[in-house]
């Protein structure tokens, strides 16, 4: 899927340019491959002049490009460049000297558990035998880019980047997950709880498995009546305690974690099997879902000794 990233400036002159009937219904009919003005005027049943201007603010726009190829003589034809545009409202954050960012596929865990219902699928199909645990243990494992289970945990290993010699201020988790239930169904809590370096952080009940319409990134293979996306959620740990989207969720600091004294981050996430919702687990990775984004782990550090 071809995708186009704008900020909010950038987006200015490509909203001017779809702001307009006769040249979305251009972009509609471009899906069908590359066509001429002319085959676009009989199409859309408008005025050859008319098309060819929609289809110059298309192209001045960036949004479709123009080619001469062979035919009867030179024709000029009209190809839609992109399959999707993506305006961020947010300003990206800057990458301060005392912050490290760290994404993780969410195929790459280094241990699992899961009992069925169970399954790994890839951006274009399923990746061995659905319900059978053995399937995740599989070397295409990698290529996953939606797991699921009933109970069980996935489990990751960051690097660990912080220097030596500094001290750990804060760390921040951010995922896609969701319930797991057979298809989908909206009402289906399941409690989904964290572990960080073997320290429990904390748990949020999920309120359902979301279905029924289709994700922003889900591949159209994949049937609407199966799970199409999740809900992204941001845990934080610092020196007050242990945050989910802001709200306090336990009081595990981040020093409690001890990350200086391993070579890696370890990241669990799961459902107990004595969970009072024991709804399962769907995890996203950034081809599947409504978020562009793999597992995704944040640690501002502070520096103690003078090394940077």
């Amino acid at each position: 899927m071809r995708t186009l990233q704008l900020t909010l400036e950038e987006a200015i002159e490509i909203c001017k340019a779809l702001a307009n009937e006769h040249r979305m219904q251009m972009l509609n009919v471009l899906n069908q491959g590359p066509l001429n003005v002319n085959e676009l005027s009989e199409l859309l049943q408008i005025p050859f002049s008319t098309a060819a201007v929609n289809v110059k603010k298309l192209e001045d726009a960036g949004i479709i490009s123009t080619e001469i190829v062979p035919g009867r003589g030179s024709q000029k034809v009209n190809s839609k460049k992109y399959d999707r545009i993506v305006i961020n409202l947010k300003l990206p954050e800057p990458q301060l000297e005392n912050n490290v960012i760290l994404d993780m596929p969410i195929g790459e865990y280094t241990d699992c558990e899961a009992e069925p219902t169970c399954g790994l699928v890839g951006e274009h199909s399923i990746l061995s035998i659905i319900d059978d645990p053995r399937s995740f243990y599989e070397p295409g494992r990698k290529d996953a880019q939606l797991i699921w289970f009933r109970s069980g945990y996935l489990e990751y290993r960051f690097p660990n980047r912080v220097p030596y010699g500094a001290r750990t201020e804060k760390i921040e988790l951010s995922a896609e997950v969701c319930s797991e239930a057979p298809y989908h169904k909206l009402d289906w809590p399941s409690d989904i709880t964290l572990w960080m370096n073997g320290v429990e952080v904390g748990t949020w009940t999920s309120p359902g498995d979301l279905g029924g319409k289709r994700g922003f990134l889900t591949p159209d293979w994949w049937a609407t009546h199966n799970t199409q996306y999740g809900l992204l959620k941001r845990w934080q740990i610092n020196d007050k305690g242990s945050f989910i989207d802001g709200t306090r969720i336990s009081d595990v600091t981040v020093d409690k974690l001890n990350i200086s004294e391993k070579p890696f981050i370890s990241v669990r996430l799961g459902v107990k099997k004595d969970a009072l919702n024991t709804g399962g687990m769907n995890m996203f990775g950034k081809r599947f879902g409504n978020y562009e984004q793999d597992l995704i782990l944040k640690i501002n550090y502070a520096n103690t000794s003078g090394i940077k």
